[in-house]
């Protein structure tokens, strides 16, 4: 069980819009001052290294749209036709960065993500791995890995899959509740979830995992309760339990939501609060904010040993020294830049038939944001700070360089959010909770107030 209790005035305090630092600085403050040319160079930057890759891919279709959703999606109609366009500039994008790069570079981990990656139909699903395996050195003794709607994602798919040597699937799950379900337009009966996740399991994957939110219309502590009581059930690998985003400004479609139907501040964190205790009591170990792995898992070895990293997939172990996204709105972080693809599809496909990378924005890091990107990872990763650690990084101390954040860090310990224990800064059992709070202090962009945009809630 969690040894804190939270008050509604403690909720009150602490529940305002922030970051959830996948990347800092936040994408909202990155601008055109990374486009192609930009990128070509630390691509041939990177082909000059020894540094392996991850690698993701993005797949933006989806059949129906869910009402929660945050990603960046495209509803088609189930049909070959439009898959089949994508790969074609697909396969140029990954051509262009390989040429780029110069040579045959090995991927430790490769993630499909969307969207929905198993909208694509088997074929297209073999064709689009042996494009990458033909243009890249895959090692299939890394992490392969794959996000599947259990709508879509049949047995046939799953066995393709397993035999082109994807070992790690992630089940887009949220709530087992039918009334739930029918609120946020992603109807999956319990029942198809089970015979699916029991067919993965015999196709031998090593690990699966399921995504949970909380916070969504209808959702009770009660009715969640009972959702993570069958989730434990079946007992999956590892489950992401996610804030829902409410952010209808950015997300237009969320704007169908009643918000009448949602659960105030206070039931959502005591929905949170009592998941979470669920999953400890059932032998779940809880990896940093919002992750949680059975203790055998690599994930949760990692978050033992300090070796969690945190990106736009959320925490993972990261076994490469770069990240590059293909596809639309994919997202690379190579040497020092962030570089984002273009969001609309017609640009997307109409830069890549000229023969040019899709390259929209990003964010070249300075060595500022280099050290508070460091700090704000392992505040979200370790939720500790080694200052020891720090000064041997970037050849300063933690003190002397944060001088002006020293305010927000005697506010947190007042508040109980953080303990300062000689050359160590570290969260309590309640600044977890709070982790992104406690982050915006560190980010230099949100203190300026130069970043543009909203963020979600952080309860």
């Amino acid at each position: 069980m969690l040894a804190v209790a939270i008050d509604r005035e403690t909720i009150r305090k602490f529940d305002v819009a922030g970051p959830r630092y996948t990347s800092y600085p936040t994408a909202p403050v990155w601008s055109d001052e990374v486009h192609e040319r930009v990128y070509i160079e630390r691509l041939k930057v990177f082909g000059q290294s020894e540094k392996v890759l991850s690698l993701y891919i993005h797949i933006p279709f989806c059949r129906t749209l869910c009402a929660y959703c945050g990603c960046n999606v495209i509803v088609r109609k189930q049909d070959d036709k439009y898959a089949d366009e994508y790969l074609s500039c697909l396969f140029k994008e990954m051509d262009l960065v390989a040429q780029y790069i110069g040579r045959k570079k090995t991927i430790r981990q490769l993630h499909w993500g969307g969207g929905t990656p198993t909208y694509l139909s088997e074929k297209q699903i073999e064709r689009l791995f042996q494009k990458t395996a033909e243009v890249f050195n895959v090692d299939l003794k890394g992490e392969i890995a794959i996000e599947i709607d259990p709508r879509t994602a049949t047995k046939e798919k799953i066995d393709r899959l397993r035999a082109l040597g994807f070992n790690r699937l992630s089940m887009g799950i949220q709530d087992l509740d039918p009334n739930v379900q029918k609120a946020v337009n992603r109807e999956q009966p319990y029942e198809m979830i089970g015979d699916l996740y029991a067919y993965c399991r015999q196709a031998g994957f090593r690990s699966i995992n399921f995504d949970l939110i909380y916070g969504l219309p209808f959702q009770t502590t009660e009715s969640f309760s009972r959702t993570v009581s069958r989730v434990i059930g079946l007992k999956p690998d590892r489950i992401a339990l996610y804030s829902f985003a409410l952010v209808p400004w950015l997300k237009k479609h969320q704007k169908k939501i009643d918000e009448a139907t949602l659960p105030p501040s206070d039931v959502k964190l005591d929905i949170f609060l009592q998941a979470r205790s669920q999953l400890l009591d059932a032998g779940y170990q809880a990896i940093a904010m919002d992750h949680f792995a059975l203790e055998g898992d690599e994930l949760a070895k990692a978050f033992r040993e300090g070796g969690l990293y945190r990106n736009f997939m959320g925490y993972t172990v990261k076994p490469a020294d770069e990240y590059i996204g293909l596809g639309l709105t994919s997202i690379s972080f190579l040497e020092d830049i962030y570089a984002h693809n273009h969001k609309a599809l017609p640009e997307y496909y109409r830069l890549l038939r000229a023969g040019m990378l899709p390259v929209e924005r990003g964010k070249i890091l300075s060595m500022d944001d280099r050290i508070r990107q460091w700090t704000i990872g392992a505040l979200m990763c370790r939720f500790r700070i080694d200052k020891n650690e720090f000064k041997k990084k970037f050849e300063t101390s933690f003190d002397g360089y944060f001088t002006e954040e020293q305010a927000h860090i005697g506010r947190c310990v007042k508040d109980g959010l953080m303990k300062v224990d000689g050359e160590t800064v570290e969260a309590t059992e309640l600044g977890k909770i709070f982790i992104r709070n406690i982050c915006m202090g560190f980010d230099r962009y949100l203190r300026k107030q130069d970043a543009p945009g909203r963020f979600s809630r952080t309860v």
